[in-house]
């Protein structure tokens, strides 16, 4: 019937009710969660949304040399951020922000995508060392593209034209591939590193602790003040043991030329000089290296990344008989041989040639090292056999590293019986043995190897481990973990050691093989070596070609006993052993040079100074000496008259002045 009035039970009347009320108590719950029992929290999260964290880069630690000069520094620099804890779209934004930094939009979109993973406040380095003009365009775009922030940052000032590069190394930031790696767990995206050398080997103390600075930001993610800072922590210093002034004087002695020169003190290890040619600016690694700048450095045929005091493993050629003759006197044969060379000996029905085409005639034991008969040593290496010569080499450190407390040491091959069978499954012919004798064949070994073997010779049989860090300059608190102080003792017998040093102090005598790189008034004593690449049958098949010419080796000390200074060169087709010498000379007379400047505790007031080992030269001023052994002082120190006039020694590295 229309117009009859609908009644509500009360039953669905109070069902509505109870649902209503039960709707307002849940909304009142949650209400009283929000404001009461989680305010702590959610003003927590609202302060993180208006806080901002931005790094203070630490600057890395200078290094000096051992007399405190400058060698690599720090010059302030500006690096653009981009700021991800930003409202605003960072792709859309991709193409303003590369015109502005000179960058290319897509590869900002890609470090964006890469840096998904990384927490929001994180920000992004997307340009370091940037320009005045691209400063002032982040300046001028703040309200526009309140992403972009700028940073301090201290980058790294190395010597000019790669002065020293292979030796202190480079940084660079940390790669992806890096930080998946343990070693580097601790570190973040932007972090700069050492990569390679001295800056790798004690990054810990040269990088410092990054600091932060907290700032108020609007909505927006502007600016609006600043909370607090917490500054950055300075990496240490490190002070080398090389010495700058024969730095110098190794590098000026192999401009031009392929190779190495590494110097040290044999009473201690410590390197005072170490060169390696062709070398790298590390300058160029500084900020961020090109793509084609880093091609065109791995894929250069003369390895200017390769360190060749440590890692260029290389026949020694003759150097390598100084090694035979400590063997053979201390096997008791080398005092009874002699050998008549005629240009060349046949051994197991083979002919082996000396260098001398014509021979050396009679030789003896003093005469084959100052004249480095081929012939002898040959004949001292059959009668040694391969196993006692493995012994002796090994013994001095041949065929394995050195310990050198720098980075991709290499540890060279001395062969041997169970060498041969370890590696090539093969039995050792007694034939190869001969080649061995003069340092060819299989044996392979690096500069600084073969400086600390003729080192130890020269010391009587004292052999320390070289190094660049003298631990008592280490910073307090880091442990010293490369043994640097360890010393090893091999018997030597005095008669043998006293005549294998002074046939050694004949070298660069008339008599010997460098005459041209003797120097009046100066003890020098050392060893030649001239080493094949290939065989002389295919040098001749691609006419002498400049590219299989002989490597140039030499190993020169003074005094010739217990002494100062030992140098090692190598001159990478260097043909003579002779060339290697005059370079090798050069930095012996810049040492022995300043000692005479520069007074000792037994300086006296009448300008003279204590030096170590001259020896009076009665020939003329072309080094010539018509007198016998008896003139020549064998060694010791003397005080001597000193100019004091001088020229200036160098103050810092070049290019750091």
């Amino acid at each position: 019937m229309f117009g009859r009035e609908e009644k509500v039970s009360a039953l669905r009347l109070t069902v509505v009710q109870y649902i209503v009320l039960f709707i307002f108590l849940l909304l009142a719950y949650g209400l009283w969660r929000l404001q009461v029992m989680q305010s702590g929290k959610y003003a927590q999260l609202a302060e993180q949304n208006r806080v901002r964290n931005v790094p203070i880069l630490a600057p890395r630690g200078k290094i000096l040399d051992r007399e405190g000069r400058i060698i690599v520094d720090n010059y302030p620099s500006f690096s653009a951020l981009l700021l991800r804890d930003s409202s605003r779209d960072l792709n859309a934004d991709a193409d303003t922000i590369a015109k502005g930094l000179h960058l290319n939009a897509d590869e900002v979109r890609q470090r964006i995508r890469r840096s998904s993973w990384m927490p929001q406040y994180q920000p992004i380095f997307l340009k370091e060392d940037i320009t005045p003009d691209e400063l002032a365009f982040i300046e001028a775009h703040k309200n526009e593209l309140p992403e972009l922030e700028t940073i301090m940052a201290h980058r790294r000032l190395y010597p000019r034209n790669g002065f020293m590069a292979h030796l202190i190394g480079y940084v660079g930031e940390v790669s992806e591939d890096m930080l998946n790696q343990p070693q580097f767990e601790l570190y973040n995206p932007g972090d700069v590193v050492g990569v390679s050398g001295v800056e790798k080997q004690y990054n810990n103390i040269l990088m410092g602790k990054n600091g932060s600075r907290r700032t108020i930001v609007n909505s927006h993610g502007r600016e609006v003040s600043r909370l607090d800072e917490t500054p950055a922590e300075s990496g240490k210093q490190l002070k080398l043991t090389l010495d700058l002034d024969l730095q110098i004087a190794a590098e000026q002695a192999i401009e031009g030329k392929n190779g190495a020169i590494v110097a040290m003190d044999p009473h201690t290890g410590e390197i005072l000089a170490m060169v390696s040619r062709p070398t790298f600016d590390p300058n160029d690694f500084a900020v961020k290296i090109s793509r084609d700048e880093w091609n065109k450095l791995i894929n250069d045929p003369d390895k200017p990344l390769l360190n060749k005091a440590i890692q260029a493993q290389l026949a020694p050629g003759s150097t390598f008989k100084v090694i035979m003759a400590t063997a053979g006197w201390q096997e008791g044969i080398a005092q009874t041989l002699h050998v008549h060379c005629n240009g060349g000996a046949t051994f197991y029905g083979r002919r082996f040639g000396c260098w001398v085409k014509g021979g050396h005639g009679a030789v003896d034991f003093p005469k084959a090292i100052y004249q480095s008969c081929d012939v002898f040593f040959y004949t001292l290496a059959e009668k040694l056999g391969i196993d006692r010569i493995a012994k002796y080499a090994t013994a001095f450190g041949l065929g394995q590293k050195t310990g050198i407390d720098l980075p991709n040491e290499v540890s060279g091959v001395m062969p041997s019986e169970e060498w041969k069978i370890r590696n090539f499954k093969q039995k050792w012919f007694a034939g190869e043995t001969i080649s061995v004798g003069i340092g060819q064949g299989a044996v392979a070994i690096t500069p600084v190897q073969l400086m600390r073997a003729v080192g130890a010779i020269s010391m009587d049989g004292r052999m320390v481990v070289p190094h660049v860090i003298n631990p008592t300059n280490l910073p307090p608190g880091f442990v010293e973990t490369t043994h640097s102080t360890e010393v090893k003792n091999i018997p030597i017998d005095p008669t043998g050691w006293n005549t294998i040093t002074d046939a050694l102090g004949r070298v660069l005598l008339p008599e010997g093989t460098a005459p041209s790189a003797h120097i009046p008034g100066i003890d020098i004593a050392g060893k030649t070596g001239s080493a094949q690449i290939v065989s002389l049958a295919t040098r001749a098949k691609h006419a002498n070609k400049e590219d299989f010419a002989q490597n140039g080796w030499f190993v020169g000390f003074t005094p010739r006993r217990n002494p100062d200074i030992i140098v090692c060169v190598l001159f990478e087709g260097g043909e003579h052993g002779k060339l290697a010498a005059r370079l090798a000379t050069q930095v012996i007379k810049a040492y022995v040079d300043k000692q005479r400047r520069q007074p000792t505790k037994m300086a006296t007031g009448s300008g003279k100074v204590e030096v170590g080992s001259l020896w009076t030269d009665a020939g003329g001023e072309d080094g010539t000496n018509t007198n016998s052994d008896e003139d020549r002082l064998q060694g010791g120190r003397f005080l001597v008259e000193v100019a004091r006039k001088k020229a200036p020694l160098a103050t810092a590295a070049p290019g750091l002045h």
